[in-house]
Order: structure tokens, then C-alpha cells, then sequence
């Protein structure tokens, strides 16, 4: 396959109806910084990491226990030369039941090694996956960026 998207997989203990609202709990695992509602099909957020990041989504699909799709409508990078490189790619959930565990496969559909935020962005999504969403999903504990001004955080 040329240029495939960014995809990474794991696998859990939990139910996929409990991976599911792990995965609605944006704010649990990628982001305190999350404006707007996270959970119902056709809502919208933003996300933000002070000022290199801004990104809006919209929940495009929503199937309970299954799959979660989101649709990058604006995208902003301080860091590269396209700033809208996400814009119109699609970020999936898919949720399965593998024996005794619960598989959750996460794509960012359109974001190429081609683009030159691919390893930065395949790095940090590597991270918010396998480690803070994970970690949401199997002991109820994320870790997401924190509000900035948030005690304790670096300006």
C-alpha cells in the first residue's frame, strides 16, 4: 500500500462498551483543553496545545460499543509549512471483541508519511493511544495535556 495512513492497535481486558466511553471522554485521554461536546453523533470540538495546534472535529459516525469517526474540518500547525495538513482527514475508532479481550484500532485516515507532520504526529498519537487512552480505557486514569495555567504546569 502507498502512503498508508497512520493506524496503531492495542488490546484490553475491558468490554468494547467501556472502550467505547473511554473513547467519548476526549478530555480524559488527548485534552483538557477540549471545547464542545465529545459524545453524540454531529457534535463539534476543538482541540488546542497553546499556540501549535488547533484543530475542529466533527463526530461524522457513532455505533455504541463499535466505532467512533471523526472529521478534521479546520486544522491549524504552527510547525509546518501547510498549517491545514489535517483538514478533511478522517480520524476512526474501530472496537472488537478478539476471545477474552476488547481490540481497539485507531487510524488517522489521510495523514501520510508524506506529510511532514507525520512523525511528530505519529509520535504524539502513538502516545495518546497505546499510553493515555490505554491507560483511561484499563484503570480509569488518562493522561491528557492539562489546561494550560493549570497549577504546576511550565508557561
Amino acid at each position: 500500500m502507498k502512503n498508508p495512513s497512520f493506524t496503531t492497535t492495542f488490546s484490553v481486558d475491558q468490554t468494547p462498551e467501556e472502550a467505547f466511553n473511554a473513547i467519548g471522554n476526549v478530555r480524559g485521554w488527548w485534552s483538557e483543553e477540549i471545547e464542545g461536546s465529545t459524545g453524540t453523533l454531529g457534535d463539534e470540538f476543538t482541540y488546542r496545545y497553546k499556540d501549535a495546534h488547533y484543530c475542529k472535529l466533527k463526530l461524522i459516525e457513532v455505533i455504541p460499543g463499535k466505532k467512533v469517526v471523526w472529521l478534521v474540518l479546520d486544522n491549524r500547525f504552527s510547525f509546518t509549512e501547510d498549517a491545514s495538513e489535517w483538514k478533511d482527514t478522517k480520524i476512526t475508532f474501530d472496537i472488537s471483541r478478539k476471545g477474552d479481550t476488547t481490540e481497539v484500532r485507531f487510524t488517522h485516515v489521510g495523514l501520510v508519511p508524506d506529510y511532514e507532520c507525520y512523525g511528530v504526529c505519529s509520535n504524539a498519537w502513538g502516545s495518546y493511544i497505546n499510553g493515555s487512552l490505554r491507560s483511561l480505557i484499563t484503570t480509569g486514569q488518562g493522561r491528557p495535556n492539562p489546561k494550560e495555567g493549570k497549577a504546576g504546569q511550565e508557561q
